[in-house]
């Protein structure tokens, strides 16, 4: 089973490939692949986001019920 990269080593990674696409030396090919590549990252990265948000939205009370978190 593959192990799913962090949040943080997959930011990392979106950054370098915008790096490489913005000097803009690399082939059409090559720049599609990267590109395929980020749109795939920038997918998984706010997945992980909204479940985090989810997660982070709900509080346990001190009687361990689950409740919304609503800021006002």
């Amino acid at each position: 089973m593959k192990k799913e990269a962090k949040f943080e080593d997959q930011i990392k990674e979106l950054e370098s490939i915008i790096n490489e696409l913005e000097n803009g030396e690399v082939d059409l090919d090559t720049s599609i692949e990267k590109y395929t590549k980020a749109m795939s990252l920038v997918k998984s990265c706010d997945e992980k986001l909204k479940k985090i948000d989810e997660q982070v939205s709900k509080l346990v009370t001190e009687n361990n019920t689950i409740e919304n978190f609503n800021v006002e």
